[in-house]
Parts: C-alpha cells; structure tokens; sequence
C-alpha cells in the first residue's frame, strides 16, 4: 500500500488525515510540538458554509462540529476609538459562519483519527527527493524516514515546500499584538459590553493603529492590536518583558476609551508580538511527483477570515481526491493542484485587497 506522510498536525493535516481514514487509507501525521497541549491553538474561527464546512463535511464530523459551536458569536460591532458603536450586526443563527473555538476543533479532528496516526515531537529539518523518487524527511530529533507520498501541511514556514516552489512569505504590511482578558463579565464588565456579544473592531485612519477582538467561550476577550506599519517601528518594544511591553503598547492607544484600552494595558498574558506574512499572489509550483502542499503551505495570505476555510477545503479537495483513485495517488495530486492554482490566485487577491502594504515578490 501506498505510504502517505503528512508534516503538520494543524486543522489541515487532521483534516486530510481523517478523510482519508475515513475511506481506509492509512497515513501518518508528524508534528512538531510535544503533545496536543504543548500551546494555545488560537482563538474563534467562523467555518464557512462554501468551503471551511465542506472540509469539516468530509470527515463525517459535522455533529462533533454543531456541538462546538457558540451561539451568537456572529454577532458584530464597529466601535469608535471613543467607544462610540458605529455599527452593530445581530447575530443570525442561520447564518453561513457559525464560530467555534480553533482548539477544541482540532481537538475533535484528533479524537476521530486512528491511535498512533498523529507522531509528536518530531520538528521537521530537512526533506529530500531520494533517486527512486520517494521523499526522505529527517526531524529534529535524529530520525529519518522515507515515504512514496508528502503532503506539506505545515504552514507558513512550510519545511516540505521548497521541494516544490522557492517562494517564501513576505511581510503584509501589517503587525499584530495579541492579548487576552479571561472571566472579563466579572473583572472587566464595561469592556464586555462594549465588545458585544460576538466580535468588535475599531480602527484608527489617522494613526492605522485599531483592535480586533473576539467573545470566547467563558467570557474570554481575546484581542488583537492591530499596527498598519513596517516592521522595524516595533524594535523599540521588548515583547520578552510582558508588563512593560503591555504598557508600551497601551500607551499608543492614547485618547482611546478607557474600556478599549484596558484589552491591552490588563492583558491577562504577556503581549504576543504577531508580524502578518503572505506568499505571492497566485503562488503555484511545476508538479513534483509525490508531494505537494496544502493550507498555508500553499497559499499563506495574510488574515481575511478565509485561511482555515480554505485550508479545511484543500484537505477534503485532496482526500477525496486520494479516495476516488487510491491505485494512482499521484493523478489524484495532479488533479487537486490543476483545481488549487486558480482558487490560489482568486483567494490571495482578495485577502491582499485588505492590506495595502502588501506587495510580494
């Protein structure tokens, strides 16, 4: 049987993992981290209906994904720097984007794969293309394997895409500083109630500095200062001492109200420094056999709601594809790339319309 290796145990790698589990075909997951619980895995992601739900449709998991879902965090607010509310959409619980927390979705993608699919601790160093034309992958760690098919699934720093594309990630243009306030309808009720019952965001043209913010599960607040500049404007922060960093970064929220402010100057975790990157616009690759990529590896664009959608869609594009012509896995990856390229082009040009800074290579 045709060995299949996946670098990367994000939504996409799971996700591919899972389908093709589904239909009997075995594949091996190697991720970096130690455990599941080595970190955070990020906030709320709204699935979409037209691509994120179709990747989650594939694995037959979609009642483990209603379960998860929070209600009313479709809702939305545009908020004034002086908490002035400019804009305030309801939630709507037939709407196309229901929210779940990116965690406990990875989560439900882990518990539904065979024992011992997923291999951790295993950070990946190098791959190479062998001379019978398998794909040799050395980690970290000391151990190197041989397989008949790689999928790259390993994101924007992607190990496994140079086999197939020299491109690398430029900067969009645009930083973030994320925070976060736990039990925040205790400690920090005014705040809640400005947010709203789902997400907010408020933006300065003048300064191109604003926040985005998201309601957890627990009343969790989890934001993201929002800096439209280049990166050697951050030197001057030390993001290794937290308060400082939380104060420094308040500080430009100057004149900002209180309640706005207090999403970074009370953070409950040191400010993490997050600098946003895209690959070029319409990135493509001249086929390799036996490898290829998926997610961010193979479109990286900087944040517009879609990424984890279109990285759920490329593993149930390229899992069905596997599944429909298990006897020549390497067609099945022609005719997912030959359907990747142009929804690359398509999907980077509209992520990139939000960033007028960005200008890849």
């Amino acid at each position: 049987m045709t060995q299949i290796t996946i670098i990367g145990a994000g939504l996409a790698g799971l996700t591919l993992a899972r389908i093709l589990a589904v239909h009997g075909i075995p594949s091996t997951v190697y991720e970096a981290e130690a455990s599941a619980q080595a970190r955070g895995q990020g906030g709320m992601l709204d699935i979409h209906d037209y691509n994120g739900q179709h990747g989650i449709r594939a694995t037959g998991l979609m009642d483990g994904f209603r379960s998860l879902v929070l209600e009313g965090r479709q809702a939305s607010r545009d908020v004034a720097p002086d908490g002035s509310i400019l804009a305030d959409r309801p939630d709507d619980p037939a709407g196309g984007r229901p929210e779940v927390q990116r965690g406990e979705l990875r989560q439900l993608l882990l518990e539904s794969l065979p024992s011992g699919t997923v291999v951790w601790g295993h950070r990946t160093r190098s791959v190479r293309t062998l001379a019978d034309g398998r794909h040799a992958v050395t980690f970290a760690n000391g151990p190197t394997i041989a397989t008949d098919i790689l999928v790259g699934a390993d994101g924007a720093w992607s190990k496994v895409r140079p086999l197939l594309s020299g491109a690398t990630p430029a900067y969009a243009g645009r930083s973030m500083v994320e925070t976060y306030l736990y039990e925040s309808d205790t400690r920090h009720p005014a705040t809640l109630a400005l947010v709203g019952g789902g997400s907010m965001t408020a933006y300065d043209e003048t300064t191109r500095i604003g926040l985005g913010v998201q309601r957890e599960r627990a009343d969790t607040l989890h934001s993201y200062a929002m800096f439209d500049q280049p990166l050697d404007w951050f030197d001057g922060i030390d993001f290794t001492d937290g308060p400082a960093a939380a104060r420094t970064v308040a500080a430009m929220f100057e004149g900002w109200a209180p309640e706005l402010v207090a999403l970074v100057a009370d953070s409950d975790i040191p400010p993490v420094f997050r600098p946003l990157y895209g690959l070029p616009i319409g990135h493509r690759w001249e086929h390799v056999p036996g490898v290829t990529l998926i997610g961010d590896a193979a479109h990286l664009a900087p944040p517009d709601g879609e990424g984890a959608n279109w990285a759920l869609f490329d593993a149930a594009q390229l899992g069905n594809a596997i599944a429909g012509q298990p006897e020549d896995v390497d067609a099945a990856i022609r005719a997912y790339e030959a359907a990747l390229f142009p929804r690359n082009f398509e999907t980077a040009t509209a992520a990139a319309a939000y960033y007028p800074g960005f200008s890849p290579g």
